[in-house]
Parts: structure tokens; sequence; C-alpha cells
């Protein structure tokens, strides 16, 4: 009856486990390229052999960007390579441009933000939240030469006054 029991959490466990968020690709440079204002979280349409490919883990976010096009999100230039199993017409495209899910007013709102200001969409992760695909964009400026400079300058100052604040604590 024990093993049982334990047989039995140890699964339930492993539930939960798979249940969070698990993260298959992220967009590093778009941190040091932009400067981000705002977050959404938008659903991605896929194709079967799109989905087992990402669930393998692979999946490419470093030169893609999200466009609003007649009314609709769309998100370009994200490689998603052919699963290893999928061939003739289960297969896909490996770029090509992917609806993105978003409410009618966060498409209006993002929509007359990129038009008026010079603000972009830009994709930072895809991942599966419930065992649907989300990708996370943010509405971004982008950011000079100099800017990168300072932000890295303050990065490290404040990684500097950190380790000076454990060492003080230490002694």
């Amino acid at each position: 009856m024990a093993r049982a029991k334990r047989q039995i959490e140890k699964r339930a466990a492993a539930r939960d486990a798979r249940s969070g968020d698990r993260v298959v690709a992220t967009n590093r440079r778009a941190r040091r390229e932009y400067q981000f204002l705002e977050t959404f979280e938008a659903g991605i349409v896929l194709q079967g052999s799109e989905v087992k490919s990402l669930r393998d883990g692979k999946a490419q976010l470093n030169e893609a960007y999200a466009r609003i096009d007649a009314g609709e999100a769309w998100l370009f230039q994200l490689h998603i390579p052919p699963w290893q199993f999928a061939q003739g017409f289960g297969a896909h495209d490996p770029d090509r441009r992917r609806k993105l899910l978003l409410h009618r007013s966060q498409i209006d709102e993002l929509l007359g933000r990129t038009t008026q200001q010079a603000l972009t969409l830009v994709p930072l992760s895809l991942y599966f939240r419930d065992g649907k695909a989300k990708v996370q964009l943010a509405l971004a400026r982008g950011r000079k030469l100099h800017d990168k400079r300072h932000a890295i300058a303050a990065r490290d100052a404040e990684r500097e006054a950190a380790r000076a604040s454990r060492e003080a604590s230490r002694w």
C-alpha cells in the first residue's frame, strides 16, 4: 500500500512539473538592442509538426519580429526547424509567417502605438503554458549605441554595489 502511495505522489509531482511554463527559446539579443515599454502575451497558430519540434526545444527567435497587417498580428522570421519524423505532407516551411492570437483591443492599441511612435514589436520568449504555445511580445524602442553603453555601465555599477554590500555584510 505504501508503494502505491509513493507512485501516486511521484506521478502527481511529475504532472505538476509538466504543467508549469516551459521556455523553448528566448531572444537574448533583444534585451541589449531594445528598451522595453510594455509586454504582452500572445498565443501562436502552429501546425502539428511545428508543435512537435517546439516540444523538442528547437526554435530560433534571434531575427524574429512581429507586425500588425490588415488588422491581424503576425510573427515573421521565427525559425522552427521541421520535426525529424515529419515528411511530405506533414512537414512545414520553417520560416513561414505565423499568426498571433491577441484580443481586438490589444491589436488596436499595438497598431496605434507602433504607427504613431517609433516603436516595434519584439518577441522575447517562446514557451508552453498549460500545453499551449505562447509568445511574450514587447513593445520596444530601439537603443542607440550610447544608450547601450550607458545601460552596460549602469548594470556594472549595480553589480559592484551589490558585491560591495555583500562583502560589507560578511565582515
